[in-house]
């Protein structure tokens, strides 16, 4: 399967839609980003994700180590594995692109940098509300950075 380029579109409506409130696959009214919540169009429901690979929009960065399918509360951990010296790190559901389940590979519309920085994983607080704002907060600034038109 060919990697998408984050910097063109990939078959994704005009944000400005609906009167210019915008509306974004996965139903996030006037383009606001749900961290927790895996896109409708995503190709998520029901699959178990676990061992699935996982590719940034400039690359590979690990396996789905664990998935959550929780309502209104999903997330991805990732083994980096040797590329950030075998760190985890959790990964809102709402940066999930699309899932290729032939490929059994999982395409977020981050870049390994944007993964990199986040806020570090821990296991202990993953379901703590101050950790979850904390993190949806970061993956929250980076997507607003992602000009309108543009894959996600």
């Amino acid at each position: 399967m060919e990697r998408l380029d984050p910097r063109t579109t990939h078959g994704t409506p005009d944000p400005l839609v609906q009167g210019g409130q915008g509306a974004f696959p996965g139903g996030t009214p006037g383009g606001t980003f749900d961290p927790w919540r895996y896109r409708d169009d995503a190709g998520v429901t029901g699959a178990d994700l676990v061992g699935y690979k996982v590719e940034a929009s400039d690359g590979g960065i690990g396996k789905v180590d664990r998935a959550s399918h929780e309502v209104n509360s999903s997330y991805l951990v990732v083994d980096t594995g040797p590329w950030i010296f075998g760190k985890k790190v959790m990964i809102p559901a709402g940066t999930v692109n699309h899932v290729d389940h032939d490929e059994r590979k999982v395409y977020v519309d981050r870049s390994k940098d944007q993964i990199k920085a986040a806020p570090e994983y821990d296991e202990t607080a993953d379901t703590d509300p101050a950790y979850r704002d904390k993190l949806g907060g970061y993956y929250g600034d980076t997507y607003s950075a992602i000009p309108p038109g543009t894959a996600r």
